[in-house]
């Protein structure tokens, strides 16, 4: 079937009419959110396809979002991919470090830094590049993901009240142990996990500054599927267009690409290569520590071990209110995919600017961002091709999916 639009280019006062302040947050937790993947938890991800357009029944975009809505899918396995292109500079290896050690990551010898089994570590490694791997899900009590690697691989694995994490190249394990409290904590704090999880975030953050079409159909992973696009109407974000593959049976996304405004690759890129609905064997979730392991137990129990994005208990963003509370005045400017974050650091001033540093070390921060001033004083912007972030000399932050310009209009606008 050839490519067609629904008869309705939809808006989010067609679809829903979310309340102001959550449709706000939802802005400012989709860039968040999709960093927060790349960089520390779990991704799917091909590109779409081209095995010619299925012939499925005409549908339109409000149609197609109620059936992603109702989809219930919850147990499955297969092989996906994860692409992830955010233009974060080259430091020689030194992001992952600090990455690794921003989510408390283990330094891969077991000692002061952790285990190199620990997932909060191990998965920053899904901030750049392309990664294959493999998922089974049983439901929001039993998951897997292996990250496959050259001549090695990573597991984590959830079963029931056990989180294991076992790294084969240095033979090491962690674990740790979850109750059902823990566990409803862990997916209210998770940001999204599959390709399902993309989705209704950025359907959340739907307003009618944004064009929602279904532009016709794809394959993936062998399954017949729509395939809906949704646009800002507005110039000034660095968000070209977000496309997401709707299994057309099941209505579950198997596919969430994320381009940007400024062209090129994908930002993100995430789908299942292979997938199957059947219910996976018992044995795919059971774990025991080989021989000579070294065993790590978490004894913190801090709710980051993940749920792979399969318990639907207190899913979705959280309010502009529950926000606030972790950071210091957080305020929204703008309006729809402009909308900018902005909050005080506590800390009285920003980063050194590259003259008062000076030598090398100048040189070095400067490379990282751009010198800048306006009404809210001076500051550093840097940027990715995703998310710009704006550090002012008074330790006040600005942040969105918004052009490095339209980030300091912003900026001046709401000082």
């Amino acid at each position: 079937m050839a490519p067609y639009e629904s008869d309705d280019t939809t808006t989010a006062g067609e679809v829903e009419e979310p309340r102001a302040g959550r449709r706000k947050a939802a802005r400012y937790v989709v860039p968040v959110t999709v960093m927060g993947v790349a960089a520390a938890t779990i991704g799917l991800v091909p590109a779409l396809a081209d095995s010619g357009d299925p012939d499925l029944p005409d549908i339109t975009a409000a149609q197609l979002i109620d059936k992603i809505a109702q989809s219930d899918v919850e147990r499955l396995s297969g092989t996906v991919k994860i692409t992830t292109d955010l233009g974060l500079p080259n430091l020689g290896g030194l992001e992952s470090g600090l990455l690794s050690g921003a989510t408390g990551g283990g330094d891969g010898e077991g000692g002061e830094g952790g285990s190199s089994a620990d997932p909060s570590g191990r998965l920053t490694e899904l901030a750049s590049g392309t990664h294959t791997l493999r998922v089974a899900a049983d439901g929001p009590d039993r998951q897997k993901l292996s990250l496959l690697e050259n001549a090695a691989e990573y597991s984590l694995i959830h079963n029931g009240k056990d989180v294991w994490g076992y790294d084969s190249a240095s033979n090491e394990v962690y674990h740790a142990t979850v109750d059902e409290a823990d566990a409803k904590g862990r997916s209210a704090q998770q940001p999204p996990a599959t390709p399902k999880d993309f989705a209704e975030e950025a359907l959340k953050a739907v307003d009618d500054t944004t064009s929602v079409k279904v532009d016709g159909t794809a394959q993936v992973a062998g399954r017949d599927a729509y395939r809906l696009v949704v646009e800002p109407k507005q110039s000034g974000s660095t968000v070209g267009a977000v496309s997401i593959a709707v299994d057309g049976e099941t209505g579950m996304p198997l596919k969430f690409t994320l381009t940007p405004s400024s062209g090129g690759s994908a930002v993100v890129d995430v789908g299942f290569t292979k997938v199957s609905f059947d219910r996976p064997d018992a044995s795919t979730f059971e774990f025991t520590p080989p021989k000579g392991a070294k065993v790590t137990e978490d004894t913190e129990q801090d709710g980051d071990h993940g749920d792979f994005g399969f318990d639907k208990q207190q899913r979705g963003p959280k309010s502009e209110e529950d926000l606030a509370k972790g950071l210091d005045g957080l305020r929204m400017l703008g309006e729809g995919w402009n909308t900018v974050a902005t909050f005080d650091t506590g800390a009285g001033a920003g980063l050194p600017t590259e003259e008062e540093v000076g030598g090398d070390l100048g040189g070095f921060l400067g490379s990282l961002g751009d010198q800048v001033k306006g009404d809210f004083g001076k500051g550093t912007v840097f940027s990715t091709r995703l998310v710009n972030a704006l550090i002012t000399e008074d330790g006040t932050v600005y942040v969105g999916t918004v052009t490095k310009d339209a980030l300091v209009k912003a900026a001046e606008a709401g000082k």
